[in-house]
C-alpha cells in the first residue's frame, strides 16, 4: 500500500515524499488527496497573530448567585449556608397545613432554599423551631 500510495511532490521547500491519492475524472481535474508532504523543520521568523477573542460573558444562575451570597435566606444571618432541597414542589402541602419554610419555598417557586446551619436543623426537627421570615 505504501508503494502504491507513494509520491514526491514540489514544494517551496524542495521536493518532499508523501502519500498521494487520486482519482481520475474524464474532461475534469482529478481530485487528490495527501498526506504529508510538509517541511518539520523550525522557521525562526514565524510571526503568530492570534486574533482576539471576543469576552465571554455569561450571567451566573440565579441559584449560584443565591449560593455565593452566603445569606440565610429565612433569618436572614451571613453565616455558612446549606441549601435544603425537596423533590418536588407538590411535595411541600397546602397551604395552611404548611410549615413557614415551606411557605417561603412555595413563595418564591423554589425547590431549594438557602439557609444557615442553624436554620436547617430547625427544619429537620434538630432543634427547636424558630420564627422564619420571608
Amino acid at each position: 500500500m505504501a508503494r502504491k500510495y507513494t509520491a514526491t511532490i514540489a514544494t517551496p521547500h524542495g521536493p518532499r515524499k508523501c502519500f498521494e491519492a487520486r482519482v481520475e475524472h474524464n474532461g475534469r481535474k482529478p481530485l487528490v488527496g495527501r498526506f504529508g508532504g510538509i517541511p518539520l523543520r523550525r522557521d525562526k521568523k514565524t510571526v503568530i497573530n492570534d486574533r482576539r477573542l471576543a469576552p465571554v460573558n455569561t450571567k451566573r444562575k440565579e441559584f449560584v448567585t443565591r449560593l455565593l451570597a452566603g445569606r440565610c435566606e429565612s433569618c436572614g444571618r451571613i453565616d455558612e449556608v446549606e441549601v435544603h432541597h425537596v423533590a418536588k414542589l407538590a411535595d411541600l402541602g397546602r397551604p395552611g397545613d404548611r410549615p413557614p419554610w415551606a411557605d417561603l419555598m412555595a413563595a418564591r417557586h423554589r425547590k431549594t432554599l438557602v439557609i444557615c446551619g442553624s436554620c436547617h436543623a430547625t427544619i429537620h426537627g434538630k432543634r427547636p423551631a424558630s420564627a422564619f421570615t420571608e
